[in-house]
Order: structure tokens, then sequence, then C-alpha cells
């Protein structure tokens, strides 16, 4: 009999990580609303041993219901999203949903995925997990007191980098409609992991319940400039028009090189080491 996976939330992230876990796990996926919406057409070609429950996170009843309702599961994936919300929202997914989770599952090895947002640095330094966290943004710092609770129960985060994949980059999006702008000299670092990879890291933590903080980021953080240089040779157009720093984008302004020879050590390597190396799997 398969193993039970858990995996609290069903957007780009959790619908990946369910895809790839079927072959080895009995997956139930939670949304608040029970509503998979326009994911249903991609989890309605998992395999039988699959299911979808409705549930609150940051309500304690809902999460304590599922008890009766779905396998004890031996592995939980907390990727839920804040829906693009502020302060409340993390409260209530990362602080509440993480705790319901721990006091409704008190055996399962618990794996959240956080954010290498939470890395201050804005001097270009390379960071691991070991390096200082201390970000202004109080969302940043939400996710670190949600990472304490579950460091503090013996499991695993997973710090991702800026996630991108089919349907969902940011970056080739406003060069493609020439929205983009270089930011000053365009030596700010960009760190960014692709969708397959963030699942197959997420998972390969999950086989070996592996315990503490592991960066999920690809092998070649790269510059604004050497991105778009990337760029503008694969679609053989010009550069972007330079401008001033966007200081006030959602995501903190940071300048620092994500490491991830941590996870590389226990034997992961991502399927896309650098960004450039994706472009054909975005654009076909």
């Amino acid at each position: 009999m398969k193993p039970s996976l858990l995996i609290a939330g069903a957007g780009y992230l959790g619908t990946e990580i369910a895809r790839q876990a079927e072959a080895t796990y009995q997956v139930t996926t939670l949304t608040k609303s029970g509503d998979l919406g326009n994911l249903a057409g991609d989890l309605g070609s998992l395999a039988g041993d699959y299911s979808n429950l409705a549930c609150d996170l940051s309500d304690p009843a809902q999460v304590a219901a599922l008890t009766a309702t779905c396998p004890h599961p031996e592995i939980i994936i907390h990727c839920a999203s804040s829906g693009r919300g502020g302060p409340e929202a993390y409260r209530d997914v990362f602080i509440k949903g993480t705790t319901n989770l721990l006091q409704s599952f008190p055996h399962s090895h618990l794996i959240l995925t956080s954010s290498t947002s939470v890395y201050h640095q804005t001097d270009g330094s390379p960071v691991d997990e070991s390096s200082p966290t201390s970000p202004i943004r109080e969302t940043s710092q939400l996710l670190l007191q949600a990472e304490q609770i579950v460091l503090k129960n013996n499991g695993t985060v997973a710090r991702l980098a800026g996630l991108y994949g089919p349907g969902r980059s940011a970056i080739l999006r406003k060069f493609l409609d020439q929205s983009a702008v270089i930011e000053d000299t365009g030596q700010r670092i960009l760190n960014q992991i692709h969708l397959v990879d963030a699942a197959s890291a997420t998972l390969h933590l999950a086989a070996k319940k592996t315990k503490g903080i592991y960066n999920i980021a690809d092998n070649t953080p790269i510059t604004q400039l050497e991105c778009y240089q990337g760029l503008a040779t694969h679609f053989a157009t010009p550069l972007p028009p330079t401008g001033e720093k966007n200081t006030s984008r959602k995501r903190a302004w940071t300048h620092k090189k994500v490491l991830n020879a941590k996870i590389r050590a226990t034997g992961w390597a991502p399927t896309y080491p650098a960004f450039i190396d994706s472009l054909p799997s975005l654009t076909s």
C-alpha cells in the first residue's frame, strides 16, 4: 500500500507536487473551498489514489475533522498560498495553518514551503541556510515565525527562490510585452527555481524526511542584466531600456546570491540548472 501524502494547497506548486507524487503516494490535496477551479483538469488526470478535500487551514476544527476523512498522512507538505494577501492572510495560512496541522497530525512529518525572501541582504553577498534573516516586510517576518514552529516540531523548511514555469514567469512576460526595465546597472541578482524543480526538491526532502532548513534554488543565480541579455539573444531582440531601481516591488528589494549546496549534497539536482536553460519549455 502506498504511503499517504497530504498536500495543503492545490495551487500552482501543489498541483505539480501532486502530479509528481502520484506514482509513489496516496495523495490528498486541500483547498479552502474544495473547488479545484482551473486546476480540475490538471488534477483530474491523476490516478485513483487521489482526492481533494475542502479545508480552511486557519480553522482548527476543520483541520481536526480531516483526521476522520483522509488517510493518516506520513508526510504533510504545506504549500498553501496567502492569495497575495497581507499580514493577516499570512497569519491565517502560515502561523495558524501550520499550528493546526501539527496539532491534528502530530506524528506526520511536516514540510513547509517558505521563501528566500526571508533573507534581507542587499549587498550581493552569498547566502546559505546559516545566513542571518532580518527581513523588513512583516509578511517575511511571519514566514520566519511559521518556520520556527515547524523546526521546533522536527519538520522541514524549504525556502523557495522565485518560482516560475509554464504560464508563470514575470521576467519572461515583461520581456515579451516590452514592459521590462533594467534597473540601474542591472547588477541585482535574481534567484529562481523552475516549477518542476521546486516540486521535485520538495518530494526529495519528503522521501528523506530530512529535518531543518533547505534553500530551493537553481544552480545559477544571475544578474538582471545577464538574464535580459540571455533573453535578448534567445529571441534575437534588443535589450530592454534602463531605469531606476524598483524598491516598491511586492517582494522586498534584495540583492543576494542564494546558494543551494545543502540540498544538492543530499543527492538532488535541478532539471533546469539555469533560467536560460528552461526557455524552450516556457515558450513551446
